[in-house]
């Protein structure tokens, strides 16, 4: 990981001084930063498992201050896996977190490594159908990239940010770790509680991936089923909405008749989500007249970030194209007309060519009840059997609620209500507590 190791004199002194001139007493040395808030960055091993050596990787912090009465600091990671501090310059983006800061010191991490800029783009995914020549074409580009970009891609994994989230706390002066974890955030949330359950505060897991299950197949089976049972709600909607687009019409097959590699790809990335079924429907109209321009990909700049490596490396895939036949065939079995592709990275193909170093998800978690885990039930990303199998594992609170990704982002009243409750006053929902949509 060239472009990501630091070379230091001692890395025992950087663990306690961290950025910075600030001591251990003193904290570390924030500066001003995004109108308002403060930011600064501490240095942590590269590697965990090795951490004598000299090499270091840097973790950037923001922080917005409490606003009254401090109970102490809550650690959050919106998801991604991305970097997320760069975006609180946006006004919109900070204040998804403003009733957080009403009792606790927010404090966001960006994962360690994915502010590297790589050499070259991020291979483009595959669409459609596997076949042999385009999986071998993948892995090949795939490795590429990450030869070309990294030496030692398993030291993104969840479990080195895991163990940063705990020097993080240490030079944070909190005897626990109060935590927030958002999607992605999520994992890391799991990962600390397999390593460091004992020194868990209060831990709230909004929207979990499921960092435990083995089995790709098995993985992702709820989520294209999700993904799959979403496109019939949406025929529903669309038979009871006068202003769908397709109102009227047999939606479903209008979608059989359309559904190919470029229209499931640009459905399956929206059909995560009821807000966008108006545009959905309105570009299957429009592309049975023959204006497929809603589903022509718009420039973009190149993707030259880590984000789908450090997803390979926290996730077990196939490692050969057999294997990610059957696990697409499975998933085709169980959602054959979208959900079979409605999965980000898809598991059949995109850790194809990638290094596994450092793949290691725990086979369990640890019973730590104080966590509380809510999901969406028609979230096809991270569906809601995902975190009800994590906090039963954890023995925590699961709430089940209506809606699709973010909960809490996203601003579910009824959702933040449980969760400030929880984690201001520690009253977790009452049994059979459930929450409704996102009003």
């Amino acid at each position: 990981m060239k472009a990501l190791l630091k070379h230091v004199a001692a890395v025992a002194v950087l663990l306690v001084t961290g950025a910075g001139t600030a001591t251990a007493a003193e904290g570390p040395a924030w500066r001003d930063c995004h109108d308002g808030l403060s930011c600064t960055e501490i240095e942590v091993p590269a590697d965990w498992d090795h951490p004598a050596g000299a090499a270091t990787v840097t973790v950037p912090l923001l922080r917005i201050l409490a606003r009254e009465r401090k109970l102490g600091t809550l650690l959050v990671n919106p998801g991604g896996p991305a970097q997320s501090i760069p975006l609180f310059a946006v006004p919109g983006f900070r204040d998804q977190f403003t009733d957080l800061a009403a009792r606790f010191d927010v404090v966001v991490f960006d994962p360690r490594g994915l502010d590297v800029t790589c050499p070259g783009p991020v291979p483009a995914a595959l669409a459609g159908a596997l076949t042999r020549s385009a999986y071998d074409a993948y892995a090949a580009a795939n490795a590429k990239f990450a030869a070309d970009c990294t030496a030692a891609p398993g030291h993104l994994g969840a479990r080195q940010v895991a163990r940063d989230m705990d020097a993080i706390r240490a030079r944070l002066g909190e005897p626990r770790l109060n935590y927030f974890g958002s999607s992605y955030g999520t994992v890391y949330g799991q990962e600390y509680a397999a390593l460091f359950g004992s020194r868990v505060g209060r831990m709230y897991l909004d929207s979990v991936l499921d960092h435990t299950r083995s089995d790709p197949a098995a993985w992702a089976r709820t989520g294209a089923v999700t993904a799959e049972r979403n496109l019939f709600r949406m025929a529903r909607w669309c038979a009871a909405e006068p202003a769908c687009a397709l109102h009227g019409r047999d939606v479903l097959a209008v979608w059989d008749g359309l559904a190919t590699p470029e229209v499931i790809a640009w459905a399956a990335a929206r059909i995560g989500d009821d807000r966008s079924w108006p545009a959905l429907t309105a570009g299957l109209a429009a592309a049975e007249a023959g204006d497929t321009s809603a589903m022509t990909p718009r420039p973009a700049p190149p993707d030259t970030r880590l984000a789908r490596t450090a997803f390979c490396t926290d996730f077990p895939a196939p490692a050969r194209f057999p294997a990610a036949e059957r696990v697409e065939a499975e998933l085709r079995a169980a959602a054959p007309r979208l959900g079979w592709a409605a999965h980000p990275w898809r598991v059949s193909g995109q850790c194809a060519g990638l290094p596994r170093t450092g793949l290691d998800p725990p086979a369990g978690l640890p019973p730590m009840p104080r966590v509380l885990v809510a999901n969406g039930d028609d979230d096809p990303l991270t569906p809601a059997e995902h975190g009800r199998r994590v906090a039963a594992q954890l023995h925590g609170s699961y709430l089940p609620s209506a809606g699709n990704h973010a909960l809490y982002l996203r601003g579910n009243a009824c959702v933040r209500g449980y969760v400030h409750r929880w984690l201001w006053d520690g009253e977790l929902p009452p049994a059979g507590a459930r929450c409704g949509g996102a009003g």
